[in-house]
């Protein structure tokens, strides 16, 4: 039951933090904080993953981290829903942009924070 506790309150945080972010207020007609949260999201996956891998937190603190507040935070399901609007609108550009973008520094932000972590917990 505990398990469920850390996944439920990491989800509850990363949600807020959602929200949060997309109180910030960018105009245009790309969809900046989606992808902004997006990035971040996977920045901090990479870093927790790495974390986790070399035994620096425990299990609790992963799923509060990985599976709670990544889970919660990172929209994934809202950018493939503003990709198609814009390909629905005819907004090629910028559709094709948002999706190469999203997935290509999304892949390195993965990297960067799985680095990070390394490069902090050197022992």
């Amino acid at each position: 039951m505990s398990r469920i506790f850390y996944v439920a309150l990491g989800g509850a945080a990363g949600s807020v933090c959602r929200y949060l972010v997309s109180l910030i207020p960018l105009k245009g007609n790309f969809p900046f904080n989606t992808f902004f949260t997006n990035l971040l999201g996977a920045v901090l996956i990479g870093f927790i993953v790495s974390l986790a891998t070399n035994g620096d937190i425990t299990e609790s603190q992963v799923l509060f981290w990985k599976v709670g507040i990544c889970g919660g935070f990172t929209t994934f399901s809202t950018f493939s829903l503003e990709a198609l609007q814009l390909l629905e609108a005819h907004r090629y550009l910028s559709g094709g942009i948002y999706i190469a973008l999203s997935i290509f520094l999304c892949i390195l932000g993965v990297i960067l924070g799985r680095n990070l972590s390394l490069t902090l917990t050197a022992k």
